[in-house]
Order: C-alpha cells, then structure tokens, then sequence
C-alpha cells in the first residue's frame, strides 16, 4: 500500500565519518507527479537519491518506494524504479535503437521483447525519425531523450532525475521537459533535483528544500513563494546619486522597508496594491525628474525563496549572474544511471 505517496521518506540519516550527510531528513512524494528537492550542493539531495535508489544503505530512519521498504526489499524497489544521472548514459557509437534494444536485453526482456519495447520508446520520446543514426550525431536534447527512454525500459512507477539538463542549452532542456511532462501524464512518479529552479518551477508540483541533511521547506511552488511575500516594486535608476530620493519615494506605498542595491542601481519593495503603487511611483519620479532605467512589478521567484532559506542563491544562479556559461556544478561527479553512481 503505498498511500497515494509513491515515495515516504521518515527520520533519514547518513553518516560518513563525522559528517551527517542526512540528520532526520523527511520527503512525501505523491504519486503521479514531479516532486523537486533543492539545496545547495553538500546539502545532501544526491545521497537522500541514493538512499532511495538502494545505491547505498541508510543509517537510520525509515523510507519506502512504491510502497517497499527501502532497506528490506532493495531487489523489489529496484524493479519498479528509474534513475537518470547528470550524463546521458548511451554509448555514441550505436544508434537510438540499438542502444534501446541493448538495455532491453540487460533488463533480460529477451530479444524479441527488446525490440518491441526499443520501437515503443522511440516513438514515446518522439525519436523514431533518428532511431537508426549513431548517437554521436544527435544534438544534447535528443540525446537526453534517449537517456530518459533507456530509464523507461521497464516502465518504473518511480524515477529519479538528478539534475537531468545540466549543460544543456535552452531548447533541449525544453525538450527534455516536455518528456517529463509526458512521463508524469502516463502515471510515472519523478522526484527531480535540480540546481535550476526555473526548472523546478516549471515541472514541480511540490518542493522540498534540503539543507545540512534536513527538510527545512515543503510547499508548492507558489507556496514558497508566497513565504517571502507577495508583489514587489523595482525601480533600477540611471545614476547611483538617485538611489535616495528613489527609496523615499518607494516607500510611501511599500508594505516594508525599501532595499536598495547599489551595485545594481535598484531599489526595491514590497507592495499591496500593485497597481496604484505602480502609477504612483512612476507619475512621482517622472514629476521630479528622476532619470529610470527600468520599473516594474514582479513577484518573488524561486531563487529568491532559496536564498532566503539558505543564505545563498545556487550555483546556477550564481553563475549566471556571473555571466558564466551552466554547465557541471561544481562538487558534483557523474551522475547515477543505470549503474554509474554519484558523489554527495
């Protein structure tokens, strides 16, 4: 019986050494849906993976896959589960097909069940019209695809995804997404880590924020959101010698204390009547003669909930904003798929 959760995690705890990779950690994942957990890298997202993958054994505390227990019946849990690491685990040098039907014959389906089930994961992740060229030519989504599929041989109730479109460019993570998304709709459970939180945003259903080996949020995206408050104010001046007369200003209609970020020459606050404060603060500073490069409304976006709730932004993030490109986080290793293992 699984409880309408595939995936119950209660009290977790790993230790390697004197670390406590997991201390009392906590996850409820409802069936049929994506369910996101994020934390900064060391948080512990990849050994609570593994835990519930049956990679390695758990120190304490209780946690059950599709309704088995984790630690009792590994053998079980491994036959009704998928795992798909960082890198795309297919060899380049056979095709789309071959690749399938190779798995196929490593899940012992025989070889004419391989073959069956190869074309009906092709044509599932939209992959028939390149199933018989090499792999070394397909572009990052389409070979991520075919990770994804190679994932699906025996149709899993539960898959994990572990940070499944680092590296990739916008459109094949795009890709990638609409195959989750189809995965989801068929019934598969995935519980996904990521570092991109407009990723999680956009398939998660729920959230779990993990930091120093504990649940520290659990809440739809929306939710968590709404914790740091609702709409804000920005305004993103032309000269720092503004920046004052900007926050008087935005302070007669904010909710709370306006912030002003003078390395970005923005001021900010949060708001109630989105509208009203809007036209005021425009019609005020244009009145005075304030030059403004930019003012808007938005509300709080994932990153900033993570930033709130762990004191920093992630990597990814972090990067960005850096102007340097996404690829591997840094401190992570090959992903587990299907044998490969990685490191917490």
């Amino acid at each position: 019986m699984t409880d309408g959760y595939a995936v119950r995690a209660e009290g977790l705890e790993k230790r390697y050494g004197e670390k406590r990779a997991l201390d009392g950690f906590d996850l409820a994942v409802r069936e049929g849906t994506v369910h996101g957990l994020l934390g900064p890298n060391g948080a512990g997202k990849t050994t609570a993976v593994r835990i519930l993958s049956t990679l390695i054994r758990l120190d304490g505390g209780r946690a059950t896959v599709a309704g088995l227990d984790v630690a009792g019946q590994p053998r079980e849990v491994r036959a009704r589960i998928g795992l798909t690491g960082q890198y795309a685990a297919v060899d380049e040098v056979l095709t789309g097909r071959q690749n399938l039907e190779m798995f196929g014959r490593l899940f012992h389906l025989g070889g004419r069940q391989a073959k069956l089930r190869a074309a009906e994961l092709l044509e599932q992740f939209d992959l028939t019209d390149a199933a018989d060229r090499g792999v070394g030519k397909y572009s990052g989504g389409m070979r991520r695809r075919l990770d994804l599929a190679a994932s699906m041989i025996l149709a899993p109730a539960v898959l994990f995804l572990d940070e499944p479109t680092t590296g990739l460019d916008p459109r094949s993570r795009g890709e990638v997404w609409e195959s989750v998304r189809a995965l989801v709709a068929s019934g598969t459970t995935v519980l996904l880590t990521t570092q991109y939180l407009e990723e999680a945003d956009k398939l998660a259903s729920r959230i779990t924020v993990i930091d120093q080996g504990r649940a520290i949020a659990d809440d739809t995206p929306d939710g968590l959101k709404n914790r740091i408050g609702g709409d804000r104010i920005e305004v993103v001046v032309a000269e720092r010698s503004e920046i004052p007369r900007v926050v008087k200003v935005v302070a007669r209609v904010s909710d709370g204390e306006p912030e002003a970020e003078e390395a970005e020459l923005r001021v900010h606050a949060p708001v109630a009547d989105r509208v009203s404060a809007l036209t005021e603060v425009a019609r005020t500073l244009q009145d005075e003669g304030v030059r403004v490069e930019d003012i808007g409304l938005r509300r709080p976006s994932l990153d900033d909930v993570f930033l709130r709730l762990t004191g920093h932004r992630t990597d990814a993030s972090q990067r960005a904003s850096e102007g340097v490109s996404q690829g591997t986080s840094p401190g992570t290793s090959q992903g587990a798929s299907r044998g490969k293992e990685t490191v917490a």
